[in-house]
């Protein structure tokens, strides 16, 4: 069973990381959580991403808020695939999470989703874990005709009410 390793800056973080939980979990993905601070607890990220491969993790999904050093903390210690999610913080709308996110320099990198974009690092988690796992390929090409099934439904609802104005 494929293994996705969650981690958060604080677990005041986990609210938005739910959505991730309950995305992979519906693909069959076995989650694992912790909170590991990049600042305050950088002994334990480090040991964290030089065992994850080890500990049978195939992608790591990193959150965190303001200073977002986490994921790419992380990312400098494994060569496993490492998805940050910035944290919407209240000092710049989460835009300095963003930025301290995706600015990685050359050689690390840190694939970034939107500002608490957590369902979508989740996703690209999944993306990535098909390549190797072929049930989840056919999970994902489900999953997105039934995206575009609900489109459609909408779309026949809109033009309903439309008709009727």
């Amino acid at each position: 069973m494929p293994r996705v390793a969650l981690i958060m800056g604080s677990d005041s973080d986990f609210p938005v990381l739910k959505s991730a939980v309950e995305t992979l979990k519906q693909f069959g993905i076995e989650v694992e959580a912790h909170v590991i601070s990049a600042h305050r607890t950088p002994k334990r990220a480090e040991e964290f991403a030089l065992g994850a491969a080890g500990n049978g993790i195939e992608v790591i999904i990193a959150a965190a808020g303001k200073a977002a050093h986490l994921a790419g903390v992380l990312a400098a210690h494994t060569a496993l695939p490492v998805i940050g999610v910035p944290i919407k913080s209240s000092a710049m709308d989460g835009l300095d999470s963003l930025l301290s996110t995706v600015q990685m320099p050359d050689g690390v990198p840190v694939a970034t989703v939107a500002i608490n974009g957590a369902r979508n690092a989740a996703l690209l988690a999944v993306q990535m874990l098909s390549l190797r796992y072929d049930d989840l390929y056919k999970k994902l090409l489900e999953y997105k005709e039934e995206m575009a099934v609900a489109v459609e439904r909408k779309d026949a609802a809109l033009q309903e009410e439309v008709a009727g104005i």
